[in-house]
C-alpha cells in the first residue's frame, strides 16, 4: 500500500493537516473540481466520508499532499464552493485526503448541519 501523509513533508503547515478535529460521516456524493483542468483531469470525483473540516475522495488524478484545489459540492442540498489542502494520498486506492481551508463562518455552520443531518 502507497500512502503519502503531510507528516512526510517538511513544512509544519501541511504537518498538523493530517490530525482530525471533526467527526467524520459517510457520505457519497459527486463533486466537482473547480479549475477546468482539474475537472478535465479528474474527471468524475466522489467523496467516501465527509467532516466539517474535510473530506476523503476517490479521484484518478494524482495530486501532490500540500496541493490546493477548489472544490464544487451540492450535499443534502447545501451547495459548496471550498478550497482545500491536500493532506494525504493513497495511490493504490485512488484516494485522497482534503482539509477544508479558509472556510467562512457561514460555510463552517452549514457544513456542521449537513455532517448532523447524516448522523440520524
Amino acid at each position: 500500500m502507497t500512502m503519502k501523509t503531510a507528516e512526510a513533508e517538511d513544512t509544519s503547515a501541511v504537518l498538523h493537516a493530517n490530525r482530525r478535529a471533526h467527526e467524520r460521516v459517510s457520505a457519497t456524493f459527486e463533486l466537482h473540481f473547480q479549475e477546468a483542468t482539474d475537472a478535465a483531469r479528474a474527471l468524475r470525483a466522489y467523496s467516501l466520508n465527509l467532516s466539517a473540516g474535510g473530506l476523503c475522495l476517490r479521484t484518478r488524478r494524482s495530486y501532490d499532499v500540500g496541493s490546493r484545489v477548489r472544490l464544487q459540492m451540492t450535499v443534502s442540498g447545501q451547495d459548496f464552493d471550498l478550497e482545500g489542502l491536500i493532506s494525504w494520498v493513497r495511490d493504490d486506492a485512488e484516494a485522497i485526503g482534503v482539509r477544508f481551508i479558509n472556510v467562512s463562518e457561514a460555510d463552517q455552520i452549514r457544513l456542521q448541519a449537513v455532517v448532523a443531518s447524516f448522523k440520524r
